[in-house]
């Protein structure tokens, strides 16, 4: 470990982060199976069902590749 690594640090970082609310808006019915198991790792498993996630690259990926089925608004706005 590095001397400049520290919980606090870490955890301010965390709370910085941009928080996004995810909406399914469309079925993953008739999707590819590779989009529907996005859709389940960001825990959208109902139409109409809304989940908070902090903003993330990994999380954004996960987003780009279900867009036309999802809707994204920032959590506060």
């Amino acid at each position: 470990m590095s001397s400049s690594y520290n919980r606090a640090s870490v955890m301010a970082d965390m709370s910085e982060r941009k928080v996004l609310r995810i909406t399914l808006k469309r079925s993953g019915i008739g999707c590819p199976r590779r989009q529907r198991e996005t859709l389940n790792g960001l825990g959208l498993t109902r139409v109409g069902r809304t989940v908070v996630r902090h903003d993330s690259p990994s999380v954004q990926g996960m987003i780009r590749k279900v867009l036309h089925l999802i809707e994204v608004q920032e959590h506060g706005s």
